[in-house]
């Protein structure tokens, strides 16, 4: 009986130590607002480029993946702005493949704005929606599938582009 007993007091002193394998979580203050340090997702600002086609669940290729049109790609690459001011140079890498549109996510704003990128390896440009990247302006950016291949960039490399900010929203 002592060892029933000792056994007991032993699961009751350890279960507010963990969870057990198998046993089902149910989130702490559910519904509740996130709290200082929490992450919780912001909507994406008036004024960039919504009207993108999302990419498929079964996207495999990197031509499911850019799921922008000839048009788009036209557009972007027209430069029909004027050249802006310019923020400076940064290394970029892949940003995530499945969000789609011309943007590129950098240290170097701090509010979102319309801008240009300038590839001087290739000499090729395209307008983006430029989105605040939290950091040091010297980290690096993340640019969009379908800028960097309009660009001419290659897909694992880390080109540095010239970033030009158009008048904001």
């Amino acid at each position: 009986m002592r060892q029933v007993l000792a056994s007991m007091a032993v699961l009751v002193a350890l279960s507010g130590c963990g969870v057990l394998p198998g046993a089902v979580q149910t989130p702490s203050g559910a519904g509740a607002m996130p709290g200082e340090g929490q992450i919780r997702p912001r909507a994406r600002p008036a004024g960039l480029n919504t009207n993108v086609t999302p990419v498929s669940a079964n996207a495999r290729t990197v031509e499911e993946f850019d799921t922008t049109t000839v048009a788009e790609r036209a557009e972007a690459a027209s430069g029909s702005e004027a050249a802006g001011a310019d923020l400076g140079l940064t290394v970029a890498s892949l940003g995530a493949a499945a969000e789609p549109g011309f943007w590129l996510k950098t240290p170097l704003v701090d509010t979102p704005a319309r801008g240009r990128v300038v590839y001087p390896a290739t000499g090729q440009s395209v307008d983006v929606d430029l989105i605040p990247l939290p950091g040091p302006k010297t980290g690096g950016s993340r640019m969009s599938l379908a800028a960097m291949r309009l660009i001419g960039a290659s897909l694992t490399g880390l080109p540095e582009l010239r970033v030009y900010r158009f008048g904001g929203f």
